[in-house]
């Protein structure tokens, strides 16, 4: 067994193999975990558990009690023979408490749950083996709301949009209770436990990002008495002004905001396309032109005046409760990311929760929370102050989620053929119309 231990392991546990033995056997898990770290919500122990990776290494060697010579018998075949080699990885995830040994969790939940996996395995290979070669790979999910991880094996000769592993995930999908309009059990949306530069077990489902995620996370109330809550669904990245020492600062406010939606598109794994630079909108935006296709996938609301859009609380509710994605919202010369709306249906009063892409500083998120980038606005505050204008119209922009199960998106602005999308771009900077060009499969 080969285990990742800490470098503060004591040096004499390595000075003759018997003392490491002993040493390695009388470890509890907890020595390799954290003592600083918190004590995480179920939903994020994907993210956020301790993690020890150990790779099982099989003595394929008898025991002898003295060196001897390696021996080679051979027995020829009274007729013809065929030899079939098949590679298979297994990787098993199990939980087990700090306090047990390590020598048994090792002995009590891997491996039985590698010879589990090996069932498994052979249970789907056999019938056909013989003429068919099946890569077979386990992965593990961690849907939003389990509060354990879900092992399946794909089967990846044909790839993942091919009809049986569509048909497979909209099984999987049945059996768990999972919804059927996102993509949750898609190779994208998988666990990857690996090494990472400094040694330590890396844990994501996809490439990191060094950018402020879901910074509304544990913001203060709107102050709406009797409201009920209605918030994006999912997580996004925040975008905002002079990142990546990119100076748009006073101009950039939409391309941020359509940023932090793709973003949102790219974390629920609808689509693997990068967040494009402004270079590449503006790029976009001179190819497309005004072609005139039929407008598909997302929905814009328009309003006069400012002071129409507390009118639009209970359709905005709707969205966030049946869509979920972010919402760009845009009048005169400023463009917003919004969140979710608190709205009362009996008095009618409302807050926005407004992510602003104004911001300037660094990704602080203590500073960007309390100077008010990423919180709570009303139509009007307390001071008789307007947050948004009312002689500006505004246009509010509701990308809809793909209703699939596995879903294969491309972003308009990497799209090859401008006729297949329409947008335009006003000159306040505010991405008025939106599409994403749906792909087939699962």
């Amino acid at each position: 067994m080969e285990l990742n231990p800490p470098e503060e392991l004591p040096k004499n546990a390595f000075s003759i193999e018997t003392a490491r033995e002993s040493t390695v056997k009388s470890l509890a898990c907890s020595y390799f975990f954290s003592e600083t770290k918190d004590t995480m919500p179920f939903t994020s122990v994907a993210e956020n558990a301790d993690k020890i990776l150990v790779n099982i290494l099989f003595n394929r060697s008898r025991n002898s009690l003295k060196p001897v010579a390696p021996i080679a018998e051979y027995y020829p075949a009274t007729e013809g023979a065929k030899l079939l080699v098949v590679d298979h990885k297994l990787e098993v995830l199990c939980y087990a408490a700090k306090e047990l040994l390590l020598m048994d969790a090792v002995s009590k939940f891997l491996i039985p749950a590698l010879i589990d996996q090996l069932h498994s395995l052979k249970n789907k290979i056999s019938p056909s083996l013989l003429t068919e070669h099946p890569k077979l790979q386990p992965y593990h999910f961690m849907p939003s709301g389990f509060l354990h991880p879900i092992t399946v094996l794909y089967e990846l000769s044909y790839g993942e949009t091919e009809m049986k592993q569509v048909e497979t995930r909209r099984s999987l999908h049945l059996r768990l209770g999972l919804p059927f309009d996102r993509p949750l059990l898609r190779i994208a949306n998988a666990i990857r436990l690996s090494r990472t530069k400094d040694n330590t077990v890396g844990n994501s489902t996809q490439k990191g990002s060094s950018l402020l995620k879901d910074v509304h996370h544990g913001i203060p109330s709107s102050g709406v008495s009797g409201g009920f809550v209605s918030l994006v669904q999912g997580s996004y990245e925040y975008y905002h002004y002079l990142q990546d020492g990119f100076d748009d600062s006073g101009w950039g406010c939409a391309y941020r905001s359509l940023q932090t939606i793709i973003s949102w598109f790219r974390l629920q794994h609808y689509t693997s396309v990068h967040v494009p630079s402004h270079r590449e909108i503006q790029q976009s935006l001179v190819e497309i032109g005004d072609k005139d296709p039929s407008f598909i996938g997302c929905k814009v609301i328009n309003v006069r005046s400012g002071a129409e859009l507390p009118e639009k609380c209970r359709e905005l509710a709707l969205h966030f409760e049946n869509q979920g994605t972010p919402i760009m919202i845009g009048g005169g010369v400023l463009a917003y990311t919004l969140l979710g709306v608190d709205y009362n249906e009996a008095s009618g009063d409302c807050a926005f929760l407004i992510l602003d892409p104004h911001y300037t500083g660094n990704d602080d998120l203590k500073k960007i929370v309390n100077g008010g980038w990423c919180g709570w606005k009303k139509a009007v505050d307390s001071k008789g102050k307007h947050f948004f204008l009312h002689d500006k119209f505004y246009n509010l922009l509701l990308p809809q989620r793909p209703n699939m199960i596995g879903f294969s998106i491309v972003s308009p602005l990497l799209a090859r053929d401008p006729s297949q999308v329409r947008r335009r771009f006003s000159t306040q900077c505010l991405v008025r119309e939106w599409k994403w060009q749906a792909g087939r499969g699962f």
